[in-house]
Order: structure tokens, then C-alpha cells, then sequence
């Protein structure tokens, strides 16, 4: 955590290189909380973008039409997202391997149907507008670092909590579900329950982070809270490429893909259209043919066989 707030500090008086860290930090976020389940416990959720978008929109109805405040919401979204991931996950947990990653893609395609039709709720196709109004109580500031350093808290606590899940008792389970979910059961561990609880705790976390990107860019609609390509996968991509299952693996994950996206997409603007993305998703399946375990899992690769050649010499 360190070296990942080493950036923050270097760049603090770059607008720009601010924007990209505090969007990185929330990524970071994000992803952290994909990985209890879908690292930990080994279910490949692509629908996590559903309670993304209740943190979300319910921050930004709520502050919009009663002035509620944002730091109050956070919790009754959190809550809600949790209710409803098991509400969701209790029939299509019943499904294993494609066949549940494909259920849960198919809840985020719903969100974006009803997010679309009910304009009195969620503003429909013109989504919804934050008015400015700076004050810690709103959760909205005038300057790039405060959004960066509170995205900052965010992935911070979501990466202690990943901690703690990891030495729990409900992490073990997790991992033990993740590696043989029979013999998990053989062993008396309640699977559906310990896949509940997982999703419950991601959820809750992920829709946090619903909640600081709706401050922070402070305007929603469908497209961009559903967007397959930029929620519904990319949790687990950054996960994924980092290292998944492992606590510094979406961190890295998104410490190195975000940036490198913007690049891209500079660089690449003038190109095709979606060159950028082509590049970025050529980059991503490379990295998953040829390093299963993530960055992560080919440094240790590369530490294990360091060592083994040092103890023979």
C-alpha cells in the first residue's frame, strides 16, 4: 500500500496523472472486492456491474430528491447490494463453472433494460445529474487529490478486508470451495452458505464503490454503469491479469492496465475506432495464455525457480 500511494505523492500537482490515479485507486477498488468471490471462492461473477450500479444510482436519487448525504447512502447501498447479490446468487449458485458466469452476465444485461426504462427512478437514457455542491458532507471537492486520496481509503480498506477474509475462518472455506467444491462438502462445510456469504461481503463493497464513482464524476446513466467492457468484465480482467486470488494481484492489475488504457486511447485517438481496444484486449489474452496465475503467480513462479537453481548450485 506504500508504493501504491508513491504515485499520489510524486504526481500530487498534475491534474491530469491525479485524474488517472484516483480512477486507478477505484479500480483497484473494485476489483479487490471481485476477487473474494471470484478469487477466493472461485465463482467467475460478471454481473457484479448490477450492484455497482445500486450503489450508484441509489446515492444519486437519494441525494438528488431527499439531500441525503453520500457517506450515509454508502451504508444503505452496501446493505442493499448485499441483499439483493443474495437474492440473485441463490438459484444461479446452483450452476458451476460457464454456466454461472453466463447466469450472472445475463442479471447485468437486465439492470441495463430496467435502468433504461425507469425513468422516474433512474432517469433513464439521460441519466442522472449531481449538482455541485463542495462540502465533505457531499462527498464532492474542489480539487483532484481529496477524490484521489479517498479513492485511495477505499481501495485501502477493501484490501484490509481482503486480509482479513483471507486468514478467516470464511476464507478458508472460500479456498476450499474455490479448489474441489465435493470434497468441500464431504467435509461438512456448508457450501452455499460460504458462497453467500462471499458474494454478500463483494457485493456490499462493490456497490461502496458504486457510490464514490457516481461523487466523484458526479453523472450516471445505463451505458456507462453497464457498459460490459468497462464493468461487467473488467473487475475480473484486473483481477485476472494482477493475479487472481492472491491480496496484490488487482491492485497491480489496475495499477498497470488503467494507465496503459488512457495511453491507448491518446495515442490511439486519431486511429480506427477501437483500436485501442483491440490492443488492450490482444495484451489481455496474451497475458492469459501464457501466465495463468497473473503477474502475481509468474514473479513467485520465477522466485520458486531462482531459488531451486541457487539450493542445486
Amino acid at each position: 500500500m506504500a508504493l501504491a500511494f508513491l504515485p499520489f505523492v510524486l504526481l500530487i500537482e498534475d491534474p491530469h496523472w491525479l485524474n488517472i490515479i484516483a480512477f486507478t485507486y477505484l479500480m483497484a477498488g473494485l476489483a479487490s472486492s471481485w476477487n473474494i468471490i471470484g478469487g477466493f471462492g472461485g465463482q467467475f461473477s460478471l454481473g457484479h456491474g448490477v450492484f455497482f450500479g445500486i450503489g450508484a444510482y441509489m446515492t444519486a436519487k437519494l441525494y438528488i430528491t431527499l439531500g441525503w448525504s453520500p457517506w450515509g447512502i454508502m451504508l444503505i447501498a452496501a446493505a442493499v447490494a448485499a441483499l439483493v447479490s443474495v437474492l440473485i446468487s441463490w438459484p444461479t449458485f446452483r450452476l458451476r463453472g460457464p454456466f454461472f458466469a453466463i447466469a450472472t452476465l445475463a442479471f447485468n444485461e437486465v439492470a441495463f433494460v430496467i435502468a433504461n426504462h425507469f425513468d422516474s427512478i433512474t432517469g433513464g437514457p439521460r441519466g442522472l445529474m449531481i449538482p455541485f455542491k463542495a462540502g465533505f458532507q457531499n462527498m464532492i471537492f474542489k480539487e483532484r487529490w481529496q477524490y484521489a486520496l479517498l479513492m485511495f481509503a477505499f481501495v485501502a480498506l477493501v484490501i484490509a478486508i481482503s486480509v482479513w477474509v483471507r486468514r478467516s475462518r470464511l476464507g478458508y472455506y472460500l479456498l476450499a470451495v474455490r479448489e474441489d467444491e465435493d470434497s468441500a462438502r464431504a467435509s461438512g462445510i456448508h457450501v452455499l452458505q460460504v458462497k453467500l456469504q462471499g458474494m454478500a461481503l463483494s457485493a456490499a463493497l462493490t456497490a461502496i464503490g458504486g457510490t464514490l464513482f457516481t461523487m466523484y464524476l458526479r453523472f450516471i446513466d445505463p451505458p456507462t454503469l453497464f457498459n460490459l467492457q468497462e464493468v461487467g468484465v473488467k473487475f475480473a480482467l484486473l483481477a485476472l491479469i494482477g493475479g487472481v486470488g492472491t491480496i496484490a494481484g488487482p491492485l497491480l492489475g489496475a495499477a498497470l492496465i488503467v494507465p496503459f488504457e488512457n495511453f491507448l486511447r491518446a495515442e490511439l485517438a486519431n486511429a480506427l475506432p477501437g483500436v485501442n481496444l483491440a490492443v488492450l484486449g490482444l495484451l489481455m489474452v496474451l497475458a492469459a495464455l501464457f501466465m495463468k496465475r497473473g503477474i502475481v503467480g509468474a514473479v513467485e513462479d520465477l522466485v520458486k525457480y531462482w531459488r531451486s537453481k541457487k539450493g542445486k548450485s
